[in-house]
């Protein structure tokens, strides 16, 4: 959104950059900050909590690509249709939305059942169950990948078809 009302992307739109080579290296980017971020808070765990992951890392690895290009599909939806200043509140808001009802802060069944059945077909409790499961020994919840790669199908293809260079 900033990136339009500074005209970054008008710039960007006379290139032959195509609107899926934008989406794509804002994945990247995303990613990137992740992996740092993902190091420093296994480090973190390991070190200081003994944290041991008795599931599958590799899979965690997928949950948490599948993750980003949810939430990167919501953040370009929310550019493509809002003004800047709406981008900025929506999304922070939508954060604080996500960690109370979507298994973040408080695992869902926590929550009141009407609460827990919306909850549970948002992308971020498929975010946290799915990724919970991957590092557990029991193995991935499906229900909550498929959830998860849907969403992010979904908000990646609304994304692409909402934006605009100006």
């Amino acid at each position: 959104a900033y990136d339009r009302y500074y005209g970054s992307l008008k710039r960007l739109g006379s290139t032959p950059l195509p609107r899926w080579g934008l989406i794509a290296a804002k994945i990247v980017t995303v990613l990137a900050i992740e992996a740092a971020q993902v190091v420093l808070l296994v480090l973190i765990a390991t070190i200081f909590f003994g944290w041991r992951p008795s599931g599958s890392l590799l899979l965690a690895l997928l949950v948490i690509l599948i993750g980003t290009a949810a939430f990167v599909g919501l953040g370009m939806l929310m550019a493509g249709t809002l003004r800047a200043e709406a981008t900025l509140a929506g999304a922070n808001g939508l954060f604080i939305l996500f960690l109370a009802i979507g298994g973040v802060v408080l695992p869902t069944n926590h929550l009141p059942v009407v609460i827990q059945q919306i909850a549970q077909i948002l992308p971020a409790a498929a975010l946290s169950d799915a990724l919970r499961t991957a590092l557990s020994p029991s193995g991935i919840d499906g229900g909550s990948l498929l959830l998860l790669l849907v969403w992010a199908l979904v908000l990646l293809v609304a994304a692409a078809l909402t934006f605009k260079w100006e």
